[in-house]
């Protein structure tokens, strides 16, 4: 029987932090870098390609206004910090709504779809340089840049068109089965 639904928002709440602090030019260590990159939300989506270092150098790179030379993934990165950082008040938009979301309502409806008996599910914002989602477990890892706040209708959410508590239905009924 699942029990609970946690929400980890810590990637969102460092690079928040990151994007505002690169944006005033302020003094950021680089084992501010580090620690970015050896979170749980981040180490979701390394592979061959894009891992810890590749979160320091873009980071980096970003801090000190330099465009990057790296490998595909990276300069996907590089770009989606990018355009987080150009108007903070959309981005702010996209924050509040993962900061505010609760499907603790989903307990109930998605009890008879647990056939990997998890006690437990979370669900991970995570900057993703590509793709909207992975399931790895009882994760849920949810790429924050694809969180689109409706242009039109305050309060509404959207992640990949689809209104954000639904797609956290489906996804995790997905991961259920």
């Amino acid at each position: 029987m699942i029990k609970n639904i946690k929400i980890n928002l810590e990637a969102i709440e460092a690079m928040n932090y990151f994007w505002h602090a690169a944006a005033d030019k302020d003094h950021i260590e680089e084992s501010f870098f580090q620690n970015v990159g050896q979170m749980e939300a981040m180490k979701f989506i390394y592979d061959d390609e894009f891992n810890e270092e590749s979160v320091r150098l873009v980071l980096s790179a970003i801090k000190n206004r330099e465009l990057i030379n790296g490998n595909k993934k990276e300069m996907k990165f590089w770009n989606y910090n990018m355009w987080v950082m150009e108007d903070f008040q959309y981005t702010q938009m996209m924050i509040d709504p993962c900061k505010k979301l609760n499907i603790d309502f989903l307990l109930d409806e998605i009890q008879e779809y647990n056939n990997k008996n998890y006690e437990e599910i979370e669900v991970v914002f995570s900057m993703m340089y590509d793709g909207v989602y992975e399931i790895k477990g009882n994760k849920l890892i949810v790429n924050f840049f694809r969180v689109k706040p409706d242009d039109f209708e305050e309060g509404k959410t959207y992640i990949d068109k689809v209104d954000i508590k639904e797609f956290m239905k489906e996804k995790i009924i997905e991961l259920l089965r």
